[in-house]
């Protein structure tokens, strides 16, 4: 598509119309499945799914533990519509289309967008295994000059110079802690700063000290402009990570980050955040 055309309202419209059209469920809530997490989904009740690659304008995941499809359906009453795998920058998507499955969701009815990602943990206090509520993130994009904002702004979706504080809603946050509490997952869910790099290459050493510096707690390569766009279409975000493997800070080691680590954590917590969605969203 040219990226002219990449902020149009009418094409945006033309999928979220598509989608509407395949499902008798109007969502109200959002979610996105990141790495070895797509099955939230299979929670939803009265299930439709639609392939990504049937959606009008949709790009196409291609990674590994990322389906690639929508599945509209009922989670404890509510309508929701779930995203079994995101789209990524390394991929070769520009950012705008990176976010623009959310403004679909947006058009389609959604109000409150759920943000789930599998993580590398560079804060110490954390282990492989653990949760992490964002609470704020760093946009090294953005600090590059690259946003899925940029180019011309259409104000039926949101303002020029939309506002990042509070970005990951607070009550949400609180409202997930206390299930995880519920539910004695106390003491394995922290709160942090992500940070968002490009990939696919992970990290270096001197990469992941400079990051530290800066206050991130974990990194990855994703959510960051799905965010920027929930909130510039006004709805309430709230994400967290999966910490599936321990960022290498030192020099002195022959460990290596891999994907299948990442996965294999990812399937060892999947019930436990199953249960945690499923609970967030009843109450929300």
């Amino acid at each position: 598509m040219d990226a002219k055309k990449s902020f149009s309202y009418e094409v945006i419209s033309e999928s979220a119309e598509f989608l509407l059209q395949r499902s008798p469920h109007r969502p109200r809530v959002g979610v996105i499945c990141g790495s070895g997490l797509g099955g939230l989904a299979a929670l939803l009740k009265e299930r439709h799914e639609v392939p990504y690659e049937e959606v009008p304008n949709f790009p196409v995941s291609t990674v590994q533990g990322h389906a690639g499809k929508l599945v509209l359906g009922v989670l404890d009453g509510v309508p929701v519509v779930c995203m079994q795998g995101r789209f990524h920058a390394y991929e070769g998507y520009p950012l705008w289309k990176c976010a623009m499955p959310v403004r679909v969701m947006k058009l389609m009815g959604v109000e409150q967008l759920i943000v789930t990602n599998a993580a590398g943990g560079i804060n110490e206090q954390f282990n492989v295994g653990d949760i992490m509520i964002i609470k704020d993130h760093i946009n090294m994009s953005g600090f590059a000059g690259d946003s899925p904002l940029r180019g011309r702004n259409d104000e039926r979706f949101g303002p020029r110079f939309p506002s990042l504080n509070n970005a990951y809603d607070r009550d949400s946050r609180a409202l997930f802690q206390a299930i995880a509490e519920e539910m004695g997952l106390g003491p394995i869910v922290k709160e942090g700063v992500y940070v968002m790099l490009g990939g696919p290459t992970y990290e270096t050493v001197a990469e992941l000290r400079l990051l530290k510096l800066l206050g991130a707690d974990a990194v990855g390569m994703s959510t960051v402009p799905e965010v920027v766009v929930a909130r510039h279409c006004g709805m309430r975000v709230f994400a967290f990570s999966l910490i599936t493997n321990a960022c290498i800070m030192d020099y002195d080691t022959n460990a290596s980050a891999n994907h299948e680590e990442v996965i294999e954590t990812a399937n060892k917590r999947q019930h436990q955040l199953q249960e945690l969605v499923r609970r967030m969203v009843a109450k929300m």
